[in-house]
């Protein structure tokens, strides 16, 4: 599975987790004891969360750590294994732990899945434009990055494959 796609779904995902969690937090908050006050800080945790999501997504660079992965990927002429659904798991197993624990405890406490919505928001605003910065590096350089297949409790590893490379024409007509 290319990186950039992994990325973009990592994204996606975190934002469903979010959607699930705010969901099951509205339901689980209109048939508890939970009063006004209750709602009005989980709504406000929302929006700190909206606000440090965005702040930590506003770079157009890749972070640290993904700059980091993407400066130890080895290189290789053949493609690692293809198959997107097993990685998507593999990697974001703690993801889908995390949404279906705070879903459960929803049902006794609707503050556990509030909050957790709130932790998802960030993820997936500070991860919002990761895809695109991976992207530049890979139009740049000719190359097109993949996730390998490790266990699941290993850190994850990329691998670098030839791409296709991007020739941008300059404003005279001349390749540049």
């Amino acid at each position: 599975m290319r990186f950039v796609d992994f990325l973009r779904s990592a994204v996606l995902l975190c934002a469903a987790a979010a959607t699930a969690l705010a969901t099951v937090t509205v339901f689980a908050s209109g048939t508890s004891y939970a009063g006004e006050v209750h709602v009005l800080v989980i709504a406000g945790w929302w929006l700190a969360a909206m606000l440090i999501g965005a702040w930590l997504g506003r770079a157009a660079q890749t972070n640290s750590p993904i700059a980091g992965l993407l400066a130890s990927a080895k290189s290789t002429s053949s493609l690692p294994e293809q198959r997107p659904g097993a990685l998507l798991l593999n990697r974001l197993w703690p993801l889908l732990l995390f949404t279906v624990l705070a879903v459960l405890a929803g049902l006794f406490a609707p503050q556990i899945p509030g909050m957790g919505t709130g932790f998802a928001i960030i993820g997936a605003l500070a991860w919002r434009r990761q895809e695109a910065a991976v992207t530049a590096i890979e139009e740049r350089d000719g190359i097109a990055f993949y996730v390998e297949p490790t266990s699941p409790l290993k850190p994850i590893k990329l691998v670098r494959a030839p791409g296709l490379r991007r020739d941008m024409l300059s404003v005279n007509g001349t390749a540049s």
